[in-house]
């Protein structure tokens, strides 16, 4: 690997990778072209991207459909299995544990939490909802990771605090709000609302 790869290649990995994983039954090549319409980037976006992985493809042949996948997997971090919490059984909560996609690349639902009594016990995709009281014991016991944040804005930063306190340094926060941790702490957000007024601007702006 070449030097230390920008946020923003990190950022598009995993959208090419997507891309290739969609690609490999299909074909055992593809240009950098064919993967820049695909990921909607351009081709010397896409050329640039993988020479900090040390990929370059071979000219008038493209690139290994396997082997880039495999290459990508493995800077991402996704040749092993994560083992991952959320907390919230709400609706999007128990949306997210019953989503099939997490499996392919790797990270394993092992548990679901919620503060509300008249949930807990209740299944959800083969799992019981567990009270979040016991957060703490289930991250240890579990060797859990990644925490999953799908609870109310008002409730997320305590969420992440308790989840740090616990050991667990990467989280995605699906709470419209803003958290605060420590520099060892790494969060990903992803706010529907700011995407979709995002939709909204380049849906009025023509």
């Amino acid at each position: 690997m070449k030097g230390t790869i920008p946020q923003a290649t990190v950022a598009r990995l995993p959208r090419y990778l997507h891309c290739l994983t969609d690609m490999v039954d299909s074909e055992a090549k593809c240009s950098s072209e064919q993967l820049a319409i695909a990921a909607g980037v351009n081709s010397a976006q896409v050329r640039k991207d993988f020479s900090y992985l040390g990929s370059y493809g071979t000219r008038g042949v493209g690139y290994d459909i396997r082997e880039l996948r495999s290459q990508i997997r493995k800077v991402l971090g996704l040749t092993r299995t994560y083992p991952v919490v959320i907390v919230g059984a709400g609706n999007l909560g128990s949306a997210l544990t019953n989503y099939k996609g997490f499996d392919a690349w790797g990270f394993d639902v092992v548990a679901v939490v919620d503060i509300d009594n008249d949930k807990i016990g209740d299944p959800v995709d083969g799992l019981k909802i567990e009270s979040a009281n016991r957060l703490a014991d289930i991250v240890k016991e579990r060797g859990i990771e990644i925490g999953i944040i799908a609870t109310p804005a008002s409730a997320a930063q305590s969420v992440a605090n308790r989840l740090a306190e616990a050991g667990v340094t990467s989280i995605l926060n699906l709470a419209p709000t803003i958290l605060q941790t420590s520099d060892e702490v790494f969060i990903r957000r992803v706010d529907l609302s700011t995407e979709l007024g995002i939709l909204a601007f380049h849906r009025n702006s023509g």
